[in-house]
């Protein structure tokens, strides 16, 4: 196949789908992911595409939601490290609200060992990771089920939400910005995450850094309303991530980095201004300085160092002369 025919159908399959993972492009045009990710760099820079983390979507951030197929092939490592850090926020005989995804739904997976936990979700996917766990009682909302990402919506999903009250939600999205928080593509979707996001005391927003800088058509979580971001580390390379990162923690977002410093405790980037909640979260505690940005992701917290015992000793003796 010639790189024109392969480039055509690498943009229709996309075009098609929403968003396509290298892995899949490169068993469709049957070639290798390197020549695949050279196609898609090629596109992109015609404008025609926007490249992603494992894979390609379409151009610009107010595009249609890909389906589950499509998604769960992505960023799929970050995904999993993400989970796992999340999962830690979580505590014994909690009452908690997990929206769909395919970022939650990893995170279903490691909720199912917390013992007298109580979750809410409307994901059928959430559901079913849930469902044999031992000591966790699984709550379904109502509504009508949308096929693309198995998860119930419209108002018998969001009435059924009226009154509840928990201590944490979880959720993740298309997009996140500083400017304007959480979004997803489809209206139904961000209707039952607002829904979710008021019967929480803390919201918890799961996100890769392919996320990060990207706006989508509906705000699902305005920023102010985000307690903690837990995300994973962006490439060197990718100072669009990395400057929202930075952005949304100036605006008092907590963010936690899965696997930074070759781990999964993760990190903390600071703050330069109060947090906006009273709320204490489990995990490292955020420094409070302006600190040295995301770069590295690492925390950055100013910590006060008592001078060593020879030097206070030089500066007494200075001031007695």
């Amino acid at each position: 196949m010639f790189a024109a025919e392969r480039r055509q159908l690498i943009l229709e399959m996309v075009r098609a789908n929403g968003a396509v993972s290298l892995r899949e492009l490169a068993r469709v045009v049957q070639t290798s992911e390197v020549t695949v990710r050279r196609d898609v760099r090629a596109l992109e820079a015609e404008g025609l595409l926007d490249r992603r983390h494992g894979g390609a979507v379409l151009p610009g951030g107010f595009t249609r939601e890909s389906g589950f197929p499509q998604k769960s092939h992505l960023a799929t490592a970050e995904k999993t490290a993400i989970a796992d850090l999340a999962a830690g926020l979580v505590e014994e005989g909690e009452a908690i609200v997990v929206g769909a995804g395919t970022t939650t739904q990893e995170l279903a997976r490691r909720l199912a060992r917390v013992p007298g936990l109580t979750v809410v979700t409307n994901s059928l996917l959430v559901a079913q990771a849930l469902a044999h766990a031992n000591r966790v009682e699984v709550v379904m909302t109502g509504g009508t089920l949308r096929g693309s990402n198995y998860a119930l919506v419209g108002s018998g999903a969001e009435q059924s939400l009226q009154g509840l009250r928990v201590s944490k939600a979880f959720l993740s999205g298309s997009g996140l910005t500083a400017e304007r928080g959480l979004s997803t593509s489809n209206m139904l979707s961000a209707s039952v995450d607002r829904a979710l996001v008021q019967a929480a005391a803390e919201v918890v927003i799961l996100a890769d850094h392919t996320k990060l800088g990207t706006d989508t058509m509906f705000q699902t979580v305005p920023t102010d309303l985000i307690t903690r971001l837990v995300t994973d580390a962006p490439p060197a390379h990718d100072d669009r991530a990395t400057t929202e990162l930075q952005a949304l923690a100036d605006q008092g977002v907590q963010i936690a980095v899965a696997g930074a410093n070759g781990n999964q405790g993760g990190d903390d980037v600071p703050a330069r201004r109060q947090q906006r909640r009273d709320v204490a979260l489990p995990g490292p505690r955020r420094g409070q300085g302006p600190g040295a940005g995301p770069s590295g992701l690492r925390a950055a917290a100013v910590l006060g160092e008592q001078a060593p015992a020879a030097e206070r000793a030089r500066v007494a003796d200075l001031r007695r002369r």
